[in-house]
């Protein structure tokens, strides 16, 4: 039996997450359930997508993802549910899911189309219903209409060239660092051989640090970070706050020969 993991916008205080666990128990009761995060802002696609994108590939392939961010969309957005690198996702076709992979997706069908369900919380209704029929192994072919797409929207991408990597701040974490969309496989590339110097909020430094202890306390670290990201923090201090940078702020590094 699969896992469901829950990622939402619907904090903790109300009764709206228990209410999507007890539907999706009521399907089957032996399902397990991992709960990612439900305190991403309200109907912020951006972070949503950049949780999601982060860890869903740690769970075991076959392990369906129930996203309730901006569940009830825009007019005409459908419940969806597709199937993409061995991993399900359920959840409204706004423009969340493109941000997560740009793998061609195995399964696409709409939901709600078998009996049609008019809802003000589709994560509950509809998505928990759908999400606990795949984690007991009913075919996702099975569960609505086949689709041909689903909606992707385009994040900030990074631009290379021989003598600059552009790129920006896709997240602020929780503990102020900043977490860009520069590669270690293009600067792995662009760097040998060459001098390097990282630039961003006035600053500029010409070190990437492998661990956060090897700056000094309060002092600006750079490094590759788990996914294989830029990420600028200040060891034991919050870089966004001392350094002025947030979310789309440029960091620029300058290659010379």
């Amino acid at each position: 039996m699969a896992i469901i993991t829950l990622l939402t916008d619907s904090g903790t205080s109300d009764h709206y997450v228990a209410a999507i666990k007890a539907k999706i128990l009521s399907v089957n009761p032996g399902i397990r359930m991992v709960d990612i995060t439900h305190a991403i802002a309200s109907c912020d696609l951006a972070h949503a997508a950049f949780v999601l994108r982060a860890v869903f590939r740690d769970f075991p392939k076959g392990t369906v993802h129930l996203a309730g961010v901006h569940a009830t969309g825009n007019r005409n957005d459908a419940a969806i549910a597709l199937q993409v690198e061995d991993h399900y996702f359920v959840g409204a076709d706004n423009g969340l899911f493109g941000l997560v992979t740009d793998k061609v997706h195995q399964n696409l069908v709409e939901l709600n189309t078998l009996t049609s369900i008019e809802s003000t919380f589709p994560e509950k209704e509809i998505f928990a219903p759908a999400a606990a029929k795949l984690a007991s192994g009913v075919s996702i072919t099975t569960l609505g209409k086949p689709m041909q797409t689903f909606k992707k929207m385009i994040d900030r991408q990074m631009k290379a060239t021989r003598k600059q990597i552009t790129g920006h701040v896709l997240r602020v974490d929780s503990f102020g660092n900043l977490l860009t969309n520069i590669t270690k496989d293009a600067f792995d590339v662009l760097s040998e051989g060459k001098v390097f110097t990282i630039q961003f909020g006035g600053e500029k430094f010409r070190k990437i640090h492998t661990h956060y202890y090897q700056a000094e306390e309060g002092e600006c670290f750079i490094v590759f970070n788990n996914l294989g990201f830029l990420e600028i923090g200040i060891y034991k201090g919050n870089a966004s706050e001392l350094l002025g940078l947030e979310y789309d702020s440029v960091v620029n590094i300058i290659f010379e020969d």
